[in-house]
Formats: structure tokens, sequence, C-alpha cells
């Protein structure tokens, strides 16, 4: 037996990791500690929050109290049982203008029942797990949503900023500020203008003092600043007025027209939703997007976030709070500050009832302009040029404006129905609004569909369509992604007509799954044969039906008929590089039953879409595969099929490859031409070192859905790392991972091992001496892991859920590992690492599962996860 091989028993899981069968092994004790970086961030989100929370409860003409305690109870209630673990919640400056509404209408402990309603009608739909619905609605409604609140605000805090009081609507603040600027207060104008000159000046503060000084929140020194300059000053200004908490009002019986109490609960639920929902997401993203080493942060949980926001409101309400949500402001700060886990989060809770109770002499310092400059500011950066930017490039402007001037005109509610009827307005319109247009060219017709192909446009394509002459050659493209019923039999009674006259069709464009067979019937379920191309069978030349991919074909040049619409060069009914079963293509009947063995290993990856395609590299031992091959009816086990094949002819693979090729140019190239010919002027920049096997049956940007200029790719033979050094090193991976380091300066590498790996399986079944073939000398570096798997002092890495199959899968984990420890040796990656400018992670991928896991352990704990559909959520 080899040295290597390892000595452990058959199970791979040892007798002192044994647990009870089909339970989970016991959780280890743990015991409560708060990370450093939650303290720091929790102080840093408290500084920010205390003033914002007195601010929005003086725009909401509420108790100053009532800030205080939205925002304790955000911290503790919604911060311990929120789906998001980073999410600060508390009193949202995009509820003032709705809170102000129903307090004037209804009072301020009828007010506190609507939150507390509202809290429990958010519980209700997070038990129906209704989350992600909230996400269907169109960002340019939400955008617009939130400017009309931005703006009604800043137009009511500027008369607070002049020395006077606000009125009751947008418009009565209009007409009421020529006569505010003439009776101005000029200490309230000072203490503003200080106000925002702070909190404009502050982030811009030069280095290498403004490094350490902007520690500080800027809404916090603002403030201040403003109180210490009244207060040395001796300005006469209206301050903040605690009355004691023995005084506090709570929630009371909603008093009011029915009506109007269920519209006002439907209003609070769907603003504290939406903006909890979204700004969930938004954190994913900003965590994802955080420099320095990966810290392990759970993706947010929607439905259990509509939970917490619901009990939060509930509370807050019954407490005489303000309605809770998360907030945008505090949850980046949270984020930015090195947030790990909820504790910061819970944390700022506590000290903001800590200051509610010990804080009050110094609270009641702060002059009310000093806030309503404040609040204003916030007000006036809820209108983002970012967003009014983003809106108009996705040609949402028109939902954007009717939004905000719905909310800022009509209130809230209104102006989001505004939004939502204008936005489906929008979308029938596009829905309805078809380009199609006539030009020839060298002899060939051109018919262009530019929009989705409904009934509303069969007039003008049938009219475009006979515009092209009888017998001519005619190609159709169709851009769009809709086809219904009546624009495909105009279609189809177009090309029987036109072909059986003599002429050619080809139809291409994005519009997919369309075909017909050979007897003119039609069949609009089956996919095309690749992205671009629609195939429509026809006696001249075109597509025949499906082969056993399940594949349209289409002849490999238009006019140039073949038996049974195959290419009479290939008799094949499917196009290289696209189907899925490894070109499991029908043969004559005449051709030999097998493939020569030397076919294996020469299959072809597959593309999940435009834009992208199958990525190799050259690296000592690229190339070997142990999984595939061309021609042959090999299963996904490996067994071989029922339909026998013929053998490829001599010449026929660089055929296939030119076949390939002409496809590309023809399809994909028209699609990818533009972010290619970016990517030469620009270079390429991308974010990830990706070092995988060279099993063809890994395609790497199929598993990640990345494009050109994404990935830097290695390939080799198990996926291996050789150490540095003369004696055990390997230019050709070395030289990849300097590169990638250094020149294209690479954010993270990824090491990707995957089951069934054929280097995996020699490396177990090694024995000493024999002639050292290359691939023998290769698979030296993947020893290393042989000896770590055997080593009974070291864990043993595991799949999440399951155990590993056997010692080969047990072994692809265990690679994967020692693999990540020999990057950490090389100079490069080790002063990346250092630097914080550079994260490095372990991947496993199930190729019969179609499964990702990614490593989540560490030392004591190493274990791949499960990457879930759900995770994979953009907004």
């Amino acid at each position: 037996m080899s040295a290597c091989t390892p000595t452990r028993p058959s199970d791979p899981t040892p007798t002192r990791r044994a647990h009870p069968p089909h339970s989970p092994p016991p959780a280890p004790r743990r015991r409560f500690r708060v990370a450093g970086e939650d303290v720091s961030a929790s102080i840093a989100v408290f500084l920010i929050a205390l003033p914002l929370s007195l601010g929005i409860a003086l725009a909401t003409g509420a108790p100053l109290q009532a800030g205080l305690v939205a925002a304790a109870v955000g911290g503790l209630v919604a911060g311990r049982l929120g789906g998001s673990p980073l999410q600060v919640s508390g009193p949202a400056a995009g509820l003032t203008v709705v809170t102000a509404d129903l307090i004037q209408r209804y009072g301020w402990r009828t007010t506190c029942a609507i939150t507390v309603l509202a809290g429990l009608a958010q519980l209700g739909l997070g038990c129906l797990r209704v989350a992600r619905t909230a996400l269907a609605v169109s960002p340019a409604i939400v955008h617009g949503m939130l400017a009309g609140i931005g703006v009604t605000i800043a137009v009511a805090q500027l008369h607070i900023v002049l020395g006077g009081n606000p009125q009751s609507s947008v418009l009565a603040n209009v007409r009421a500020l020529p006569a505010q600027l003439a009776h101005l207060h000029p200490a309230a104008v000072a203490v503003s203008a200080l106000t925002l000159a702070l909190l404009l000046l502050w982030p811009r503060l030069p280095d290498p003092a403004g490094r350490l000084l902007r520690k500080v929140p800027a809404p916090l020194v603002a403030v201040a600043g403003a109180t210490a300059t009244a207060s040395l000053t001796g300005l006469t200004l209206p301050k903040v007025e605690l009355p004691s908490w023995r005084s506090h009002a709570l929630a009371g019986l909603p008093e009011g027209p029915a009506l109007g109490l269920v519209a006002a609960v439907l209003t609070i639920t769907l603003v504290c939703s939406v903006q909890s929902l979204l700004g969930a997401v938004a954190v994913d993203k900003l965590v994802a997007s955080r420099p320095g080493p990966a810290v392990r942060v759970h993706r947010s949980d929607l439905d259990r976030e509509l939970l917490g926001q619901g009990a939060a409101n509930i509370v807050s309400g019954a407490l005489g709070g303000l309605p809770v949500a998360g907030v945008a402001v505090r949850s980046t700060a949270n984020v930015n500050s090195g947030a790990v886990s909820r504790n910061s989060t819970m944390l700022h809770g506590v000290l903001v009832v800590v200051a509610a109770l010990l804080m009050v002499p110094v609270l009641e310092l702060i002059p009310l302009a000093s806030l309503a400059a404040l609040v204003m500011a916030v007000g006036i950066q809820m209108v983002s040029l970012h967003h009014i930017r983003t809106v108009t490039r996705h040609r949402e402007v028109l939902v954007y404006a009717a939004t905000t001037l719905g909310v800022v005109l009509l209130g809230v509610l209104q102006g989001v129905a505004l939004g939502i009827a204008v936005a489906v307005a929008t979308a029938l319109h596009r829905l309805t609004r078809t380009r199609i247009t006539h030009d020839e060219q060298e002899g060939v017709h051109h018919v262009r569909v530019r929009g989705q192909l409904t009934f509303l446009a069969v007039p003008r394509l049938s009219r475009a369509l006979h515009l092209v002459p009888h017998g001519a050659h005619a190609v159709v493209e169709l851009d769009g992604s809709f086809m219904d019923h009546a624009a495909y039999e105009s279609l189809q009674d177009w090309q029987k007509t036109h072909t059986a006259q003599g002429g050619t069709a080809e139809f291409t464009g994005r519009r997919g799954g369309l075909s017909l067979t050979p007897g003119g019937e039609a069949d609009a379920s089956e996919p095309t044969d690749a992205p671009g191309t629609t195939g429509m069978a026809g006696p001249a030349g075109m597509a025949g039906p499906a082969g056993p991919a399940g594949v349209a074909g289409v002849a490999e040049s238009a006019g140039a008929p073949g038996p049974a619409g195959l290419s009479a060069a290939t008799g094949c009914r499917c196009r290289p590089w696209t189907p899925w079963r490894n070109h499991q293509c029908e043969r004559p009947p005449t051709a030999p039953e097998s493939a020569p063995p030397a076919l294996a290993g020469a299959g072809a990856g597959t593309t999940p879409d435009a834009g992208t395609t199958p990525d190799t590299a050259a690296t000592p031992g690229a190339g070997a595969d142990t999984g595939t091959g061309t021609g042959t009816s090999r299963q996904p086990d490996g067994e071989r099929g029922g339909s026998p094949v013929a053998p490829a002819a001599p010449g026929r693979g660089g055929h296939r490859l030119a076949r390939g090729i002409s496809a590309f140019q023809r399809n994909t190239a028209p699609l990818v031409r533009g972010e290619l010919a970016r990517l030469a002027r620009e270079g390429q920049r991308p974010s990830q070192l990706f070092l995988t096997c060279a099993d063809s049956r890994l395609v790497t940007s199929m598993i990640t859905s990345s494009g050109p200029g994404d990935l830097f790719v290695v390939r080799n033979v198990g996926n291996l790392v050789p150490l540095p050094g003369a004696e055990n090193g390997d230019d050709s991976v070395a030289a990849a991972i300097e590169y990638a380091v250094e020149v294209l300066q690479v954010r993270s590498i990824t090491v990707c091992g995957h089951s069934g790996c054929g280097a995996m399986q020699a490396l177990l079944g090694s024995e000493p001496g024999g002639a050292q073939t290359p691939l023998r000398r290769w698979l030296r570096h993947g020893r290393p892991s042989l000896e770590r798997m055997a080593d009974d002092s070291r864990p043993w890495a595991r799949l999440a859920g399951r155990r590993p199959a056997d010692a080969v899968e047990q072994l692809c984990l265990t690679n994967v590992i020692q693999q990540l420890e020999h990057l950490r040796a090389h100079e490069s990656v080790a002063r990346a690492l250092a630097a914080g400018a550079l994260e490095l992670h372990g991947m496993y991928f199930h190729v019969g599962e179609a499964q990702a896991y990614l490593l989540s352990g560490v030392e004591e704990d190493q274990v791949f996860d499960h990457v879930r559909e759900e995770d994979d959520v953009a907004v």
C-alpha cells in the first residue's frame, strides 16, 4: 500500500464525531460575546440616530420622545427579530409626511393605534410569505415616492429654518414662503446655516487630520456645533422640550371614520414594508461589496424581516412611538463601520434608551432650528440625482415624475397609486408599440421587427412581408421576447406561401421558441438551436425536426437544401457548441455503431446566454478530461445509450470547429461586439481569479453566470496550486497567480473542485514506483492533500447536510482546502492578504446535482455550504 493512501476506516466520519443517525450533530455551547466591530459600529449608528430621531419627531408634529421610543424599539425589537442582520430600523424620513398627516387628522393617540394595527398587518403578510412580492414594485415608483416625500419634508422644514411654522400642505407652504422670507428670524437662520455648513463640510475635511475626524458622524457634529454656538452666544431660540416620561402619551383606541382608518393602516403598512424590504436588499449589496477580509453575514430573510418590522411597529405604537421602518442612512453607517452581526443594531437601541433616560438635560439644549436644518438636508438628499439618471436610462422617467408629483400634491398613497397606473400604462404602450421596417441589401430582403409582436402589429407585419418579391431570399429579424398566436400564424402562412413560390426565408433575432415541422404543423414549445436564432422549417433547406437533444436544427447555409432539411455536409440536426448532451446527432443508418475511444474528451461546452462563452486556459495537464466525448451516445452516468452513432470522419473535428465559429460570428458576435469592443479599448479588469479543473464538464462561465472580462481563469488537472520553489513550484500556475494579483489586481481568488475528479481518483489509486510520466509528475502536487486527509489530527472537510459520498469526494473537498493553503504561500498572495486587498474562497461543484457549495468554516469546522437559488436575488 502506498504511504500516501489514507489509513482511516471506510466511514469518512471519525468515531469521535459520531452522533445518532438521522439527527444533526450536537451544537457547541456558545457564550454571548459582542465583537469589537459591533461595539464601534453601534456607537457610530447611535450618534447618527439620536439627532435624526428627534428631528423626524419634530417634523411630524409628534412628541419628541416618540422619536427616541421608535429608535430604541427599532434597534432592540426589529434588530433581534428581523431577517436582515445589519439593517438598522427606527423612525424613517420616508414616513414623515404620512405620520404628520395622521397626527393632524386623528390625533397622536389614534396615530399610535394605527401604528399598532399596521404592525399586525405586517405580521399577517409575513406569515403569508409574500415579502418578495413587494420587490415587484417598480424601482421608479419607490424612488419617486421617496423623492416626493423628500420634497414635502424640505419645503415644510424650510419654514422652521427661517424661524416660522410650517403649513399643512406643500402648496400652502409654497404660498406662505414669500411672507416668511419677509419676516426672517436672524438667530434661527444663523443656527440653521451653521448646521448645514457643518453637515456639508465635515465629510470633506482634508487628510490626514480629516481621516481621524471623519470618524465622528457629520449629523452629530452639525447639531452639537449649532447647540454649543447657541448656548455660548446666548441666542434666544425655541429648543427641544422633553416632558417627563410619566406624562408620556401611549396608544389609545382608534377614533375616526372606519374607511379612513383602514386607508391609514394600509398606507403605513405599504410604506414601512416596501422601504424596509428594499433597504434589506440594499444592505445585502453593501455587505457583498464591502472591502477587506470577508466576514460571513447571512443574506436577508425578507419574510422574517417583515415579521420583525411588524413586531417593532406593534411595540413602538403601544409605547407611544413613531412608526418604524428600515433606515438607509443608519444601515449604511452600520455596514461601513464594520458591523458583523445583529448585536450592533441591538446595542445601538440600548444606547438610545440610556440617552433618553440620562441625557435629557443635554438634549433640551438643542435648538429646534438645528434639527429642522438637519431634517431638511435629509429631505433634499432623498431626491437622488443617481436615481433620476437610472430611471432616465431605463426610460421610466415618466413613472418617476408622476409618482413624485402625486406624492407632493395628493399624498403618499395616492401618489403611489398614480405611479402604478402610469407604470402599467407605459408597459402596455411598450407591448403594443412595434416598429416594422423593410429594406433590400445586395439582393437580400430584410424585414426587421423591433418590439413585441402581437395581433395589433399583424397588419403592418403583413404589409412588410408582402413587399418581399416572389422567389427572393428574405431574412426576418425578430427582436423581441414575445409573440402571440395571431402573429405566429401570420408568419407561418407567409413562410409557406413564400417558399412554395421558390423563395427562401431565414428567421433570426432574439425571439426564440419557434419551430415548424416538415409537415407544416406549428410547435412553439421547442427551444431554438442557438441563442439569438429562430428555426422555421420549410422545403427550401430550412430546419427539420428537433434532434435527440431536443434542439431544432437549421441548415448550414440558407438556400442549400439537404435531405429532410439536414445539412448535406454534416448530416447533423444540431449546431455545434450549443446542444447539451455531447452533440448527440442522428447519423445516416449506414454508419458504424460506435465511435473510437480516441474521441473521448473532446466534448464541447455550452453557453447559458448570448455573450457568455466557455473558457479554457492552458496550464500543465490542461485539456485532459474524464467525462465526455464527441459523437458518442454516452449518457450522464457514463453508460452507452441505445442508439448507434457514427464516428467522426477524418478532419470532422476541424469542420465542427469551423461551423461553431461560423455560428458564433452569425448569431452571438452581433450581441457581444459592443461589450468586447469596450474591453478591447479599456483592457481586461476581472475581479476574480478562478482556478479550477480542466474537466470539460466544468463550464466556469455558466456556473458563475459570468461573461467576457469577468473572470481570469486558470485550469489544470486537479485544480492544483503547486507550492513556490525550485523543487516543487510550477512557473505556469505561479505566473498566472502573480499576474492576476499584481497586475490585474483581482479582489478574490476561488479554488473550485468538483465531483468525480479523475485526478483525485488517480491520487487515491497511486502506487510508489513506476514510470514518471508527465501526468504522474504533475499529480505529485496533490500529495499534500492526500496526506492531509490521512492526518487524524486535522478536521475533515464535509458537505452541508450530508457526509461525503466516498473517499474520492472527501479527497476532492480536502484538496480545495489544501490548495488554499498553498495559495497563501505565494508571496504576491501573502502581501495582498496582509493588506486586506484580497480574499480567498473555496468552492465545490457537484456535477451530477448541478449544485455549488462554498467553503464557510474555519480550521475547526470546515463545511461546504449550499449556494441556494434564492441567494441570488437582485433588485
